[in-house]
């Protein structure tokens, strides 16, 4: 379900690194993240303050690079960012 208002409506994922506070929802929210995976429409990585389970389960069966405990207040939008899933390192650029 779509936040009326938000600033992403209409706004493509793909291929970006998303960041946010924290997911909500049901476990609708997982099985959107794969589907979009399957459709090449997922985002590259996920960055969010406090990952919850709906956003960990989508991103581990999408096999999408999430790394939450990040300070997200810090990272302007816009940004390149670079993310190491591995090491749960993020970097961000300002272009």
């Amino acid at each position: 379900m779509l936040e009326r208002g938000h600033e992403l409506k209409c706004q493509s994922l793909a291929g970006v690194v998303l960041v946010f506070s924290a997911g909500k929802g049901s476990i609708v929210g997982s099985y959107t993240l794969y589907r979009l995976k399957k459709a090449g429409l997922a985002p590259a990585a996920i960055i969010d303050i406090e990952c919850k389970t709906i956003t960990a389960v989508g991103c581990i069966i999408a096999e999408i690079h999430c790394v939450d405990q990040v300070t997200i207040e810090r990272i302007p939008s816009g940004a390149m960012i670079v993310v190491d899933g591995d090491s749960s390192s993020v970097k961000a650029q300002v272009r």
